[in-house]
């Protein structure tokens, strides 16, 4: 019994609470990565990738710390100090390179379509491509509220002191002590406890005892022992008066608890979003490689029949130039291509590891999608004002933001509170003893003090000589300006919280009314895409069958294969930013991760 009650003290005095336990740092990879490993590459399917994130990806693994730090917040406030506040800070998945015909943007705003032609990159690092830009959830920023009125520490607090004295002091009359030198040998041995109350109250309770021996003469005791047993208590009765009051800071470690999941949930869906994103764009990279392959081929193969017909003189040499060019044209996109494909591919790797290229093994691997991209026939969508609905009921943004705003309003109740009087009932009761051995030379004993410390204590617990009291404390400030303007400061901020929040909740409807016209526009992109390949594809056959027989030039038949290229790269892009818009669609409305089949529970403990 001692043991556990030891163990349980040393638990409290070391802070090794299971509720604040938290998972250790490990750089290691999740054994996935290896289980997808053949041959030397990863394959890689979309639910492949956001399994490795979520177990890997160091965003998320950061703010797992999050949710212990939401317990160790209600710990405190349990305890009666205040809350030190959570990161909101959430951190986006890298932008990436883009997919086909998207040009190699700088931040998450910005679009654009790439012109036709072939291009050289001249810029090396591109960071708006590579660097995480990070969002900022906090409605109030940098600026928090004010605590308000102190409130009293609810964990009890136990002192002891055990002290001796050697004390020589020099007297100037003799008469006083009967020696010119006065000696003092004491031993203090006092215990104390003091608790607050969530009434405001505080109270503590002391138990001094003392033992004095010294060499003075006229004292009537020599030795002799004193003991104090007291009660003090101490209870507002305006300013800091109050169970709600003092309890304000439990209920927003609560709010902070669930803001601090909501946090978690948040980063999950961005990182989720940014994955689907990234391993979208790296499918369609992929097959505009193989279609700027394809390309080649077909320009190699001019060439071949360009030179077949200058060697038999049915051909001007000029036609074997401009074959010639198309050609090598053709493999600088080729090389542009496959560039976009290995920056994408590294992004991907960072993204689903915890160390990226610093595993060897990993930075000798190519990706290799197992996925592809396709366009359902038809989109099984509800009316955009439910979605919206939907959106404002389920996203993690705007619950954490409206629980933000609570916390606020609950903490005005101590600004409020810290303008009123201090009005404060005290209350103390003592009782004291005093016992010792009758001086032979002193003047004077009384005999009720003869004794040892046994006597004194006894009479402390008979309540022989008791000391009482009570009153009231006022402290009424002339002008509170400081509590005052704090109190104004803080209604402020919660007026610009509830702006924030109607900010927060108008973008939300605009993600949503945004992603549903990117999916009309994607598919109606692919079905003009599609339709521009068979028709191009018509066109550059009619057109090389007329080469062939000499009716046509080399110039033509580059034109009809350069815009048959651009046609099938437009279908790629097409399909690309259709499965994104969708992805964003379901971001947007908040179901993104049961979409995907993406447990919330399996996300925290990191293994899928």
């Amino acid at each position: 019994m001692c043991k556990s009650i030891l163990s349980v003290l040393l638990a409290c005095w070391l802070g090794a609470w299971p509720g604040v336990a938290a998972p250790q740092v490990s750089f290691q990879n999740s054994p996935r990565v290896h289980e997808l490993m053949r041959a030397g590459n990863l394959y890689l399917s979309l639910q492949d990738a956001l399994a490795l994130a979520i177990e890997n990806n160091l965003d998320i693994e950061l703010e797992r710390y999050l949710m212990p730090q939401g317990d160790a917040e209600l710990l405190r406030a349990q305890g009666g100090g205040t809350v030190r506040g959570l990161n909101f800070t959430i951190a986006e998945v890298p932008v990436g390179v883009g997919g086909p015909l998207s040009p190699v943007v700088t931040s998450a705003a910005s679009a654009g379509r790439a012109t036709a032609g072939t291009s050289v990159v001249t810029n090396a690092l591109e960071l708006g491509v590579l660097g995480e830009p990070q969002d900022n959830y906090s409605l109030q920023g940098t600026i928090g509220q004010s605590n308000g009125t102190a409130i009293p520490v609810y964990d009890p607090v136990a002192t002891g002191l055990l002290n001796f004295t050697h004390q020589t002091t020099p007297q100037t009359s003799f008469q006083s002590y009967g020696t010119n030198a006065l000696v003092t040998n004491t031993t203090t041995a006092n215990a104390g406890i003091g608790q607050g109350f969530v009434s405001g109250a505080t109270a503590s309770a002391s138990f001094s005892n003392y033992h004095t021996n010294w060499n003075s003469i006229t004292s009537g005791f020599n030795p002799f022992s004193g003991s104090t047993l007291g009660v003090t208590v101490t209870q507002p009765l305006l300013r800091g008066f109050g169970a709600s009051l003092n309890r304000r800071f439990i209920r927003i470690a609560a709010n902070e608890r669930k803001i601090a999941s909501l946090l978690f949930q948040q980063q999950l869906i961005a990182t989720v979003y940014g994955v689907i994103r990234l391993y979208t764009d790296f499918v369609a990279l992929t097959e505009d490689e193989k279609v700027k392959q394809e390309t080649v081929n077909l320009a190699e193969k001019l060439q071949r029949d360009t030179q077949a017909q200058v060697d038999v003189g049915t051909l001007a040499r000029v036609e074997l130039a401009r074959a010639s060019a198309q050609v090598f044209s053709a493999r600088q996109d080729v090389i542009n291509a496959h560039g976009l494909v290995e920056e994408q591919e590294a992004i991907l790797k960072t993204v689903l590891t915890r160390r990226g290229n610093d595993d060897a093994e990993i930075r000798a691997a190519h990706i290799i999608p197992t996925d592809t991209l396709t366009i359902p026939e038809h989109d099984d969508l509800q009316p955009m004002q439910d979605l919206i609905s939907g959106a404002l009921q389920n996203r993690p943004d705007v619950g954490q933001a409206r629980l933000q705003i609570e916390n606020s309003v609950t903490g005005l109740a101590g600004a409020r509170n810290a303008t009123l009087p201090e009005v404060d009932l005290v209350g103390i009761m003592q009782n004291n003893g005093l016992a010792g051995t009758a001086n032979p030379l002193g003047s004077f004993a009384y005999p009720g003090y003869n004794g040892g410390y046994g006597s004194a204590l006894e009479q402390v617990l008979a309540h022989n000589y008791p000391t009482y009291g009570i009153g009231v404390q006022v402290t009424l400030p002339i002008h509170n300006r400081i509590a005052e303007a704090d109190l104004a400061r803080d209604e402020l901020q919660v007026k610009q919280s509830q702006v924030r929040l109607g900010q927060l909740q108008n973008q939300a409807r605009l993600e949503v009314e945004d992603a549903l016209i990117a999916m009309r526009r994607s598919r109606a992109s692919y079905l003009a895409a599609t339709e521009a390949t068979r028709l191009q594809q018509e066109s550059l056959e009619a057109e090389q069958s007329k080469f062939e027989v000499g009716s046509s030039t080399s110039f033509f038949v580059i034109q009809y294969a350069s815009l048959l290229a651009q046609a099938k790269s437009t279908e790629v892009a097409a399909r690309s930013s259709y499965v994104k818009a969708k992805a964003a669609l379901a971001r947007a409305t908040g179901s993104i991760l049961e979409d995907n089949r993406i447990s919330f529970d399996a996300a925290v403990r990191g293994k899928m």
